[in-house]
């Protein structure tokens, strides 16, 4: 199960205006349960995307490339989304490109819309014959839920976040509400990802819809700075997904002038709004990392550049000699020590070096802290959230950024070993 996580209730997560879903069991896996979702979207709605940067991206990441540049060239609407579970449509070649396409003309036959007012979005195995029957068999249930009365409250939302889970052990929701110009506005999303995690993006799925008007050319550069700073600053095994989409839905729902400038300063607000929601979701895929027991929280500070901070961090968050130390509770530190060593620049001078897990100081000055005892690193890594700090020390008002990861633990083999069966 995921550390330290609580899935969201009905209670916690807010429906968006000018959203509707509808969740079937399409079997797409043999599974007994909904892996086909349907997200409608109201006439009018902005829509930004963040997609995946591995060259062998699937079917739909190239098929949403397409549309989302139609939307935004011709000022027109994101009316519909269609995610899979259990198959990738990825390595599927050109008959993967025309199921994706298929998938939006049926879509928008139902919708009575243009296809490339469509999106699609898939997740499972990669290289499997893709159940083009399958799906499209279920997308008239799918339209017939999201017009049904449930199909725009929370349990909704909820059904939703399952629907779309492959290794997933929890599902993954949020929702945050602010007051701009005395009006409420909704944010709400919800994601999916365990395994394949990797910034740029991770093997995730994540869909976030607002009811604030929003104009594209401020909605897709906001939504890639809030990725950078949650679902492309998380990762659990280092591996970029072929799959990976994060999906804005701005409804303008609301009754409330939009955002057109990124000088609008109301934007700060939203933004705030924004960024809670997909940190929540990001963070959540880290805490369910397939076979995680430990949230590493990785923060590396003093350097002369954000680029030089992430190196570091990340090299510490992908090792498996520092993962497996975390798993094992053992205060094993100078595989951290290593880590950093591998991924700094030359210049760093080691003498200036601070390391901290948790309130323990581990090293300063280059050096074993005098303070520390293998008591104190012990205690830390026995916890099942656990933060690493790193000074640098090349800068002292340098900068810094954070990266959340787990440990790797038997069981992340297993499930990776047993995926397709």
């Amino acid at each position: 199960m995921a550390v330290c996580y609580t899935p969201s209730t009905v209670d916690d997560v807010f429906p968006v205006a000018g959203i509707r879903l509808g969740a079937v069991a399409a079997q797409i896996k043999n599974w007994q349960r909904n892996d086909v979702l349907m997200i409608e979207c109201a006439p009018g709605t902005t829509a930004a995307a963040v997609f995946t940067q591995n060259r062998f991206c699937a079917a739909p990441v190239l098929v949403d490339r397409e549309h989302l540049a139609w939307q935004h060239q011709h000022n027109k609407s994101l009316r519909a989304v269609v995610i899979n579970a259990g198959n990738a449509n990825a390595g599927t070649g050109a008959l993967g490109l025309e199921h994706a396409r298929r998938t939006c003309r049926e879509t928008a036959v139902l919708l009575k819309c243009a296809p490339e007012e469509v999106m699609v979005c898939s997740t499972g195995v990669i290289m499997g014959a893709f159940p083009i029957d399958k799906l499209l068999a279920g997308l008239p249930e799918a339209f017939r839920r999201c017009h049904e009365a449930s199909g725009t409250n929370a349990a909704a939302w909820l059904a939703a976040a399952q629907a779309i889970m492959t290794t997933d052990t929890v599902h993954k929701a949020a929702s945050a509400r602010v007051t701009i110009d005395g009006v409420p506005i909704t944010v709400t999303g919800i994601a999916k990802g365990a395994g394949m995690i990797h910034p740029n993006m991770a093997t995730m799925l994540g869909f976030i819809a607002t009811d604030m008007p929003i104009a594209a050319a401020v909605w897709q550069p906001l939504l890639r700075e809030v990725a950078d700073g949650s679902f492309n600053a998380v990762t659990v095994d280092g591996d970029t997904s072929t799959n990976d989409t994060l999906i804005g839905m701005a409804t303008g729902q609301a009754k409330i002038s939009p955002l057109t400038t990124l000088n609008d300063p109301r934007l700060s607000v939203f933004k705030k709004a924004l960024l809670d929601v997909a940190l929540h979701l990001a963070q959540a895929i880290v805490r369910d990392g397939e076979g995680a027991t430990k949230f590493i929280t990785i923060r590396v500070e003093g350097g002369r550049n954000v680029n030089e901070c992430r190196e570091v961090a990340l090299k510490v968050a992908h090792s498996p000699l520092v993962k497996t130390a975390f798993f094992a509770s053992d205060p094993n530190l100078g595989r951290i020590v290593c880590a950093i060593g591998n991924a700094a620049p030359p210049e760093l001078d080691v003498s200036r070096v601070r390391l901290w897990l948790d309130d323990v100081a581990v090293i300063v000055d280059g050096g074993p802290a005098p303070s520390y005892t293998e008591e104190a690193g012990q205690r830390v890594m026995n916890q099942p959230e656990i933060t690493v700090r790193i000074d640098l020390g090349m800068k002292t008002d340098g900068a810094s950024t954070t990266v959340w990861t787990c440990d790797l633990s038997h069981d992340y083999v297993s499930i990776n070993a047993d995926y397709r069966s």
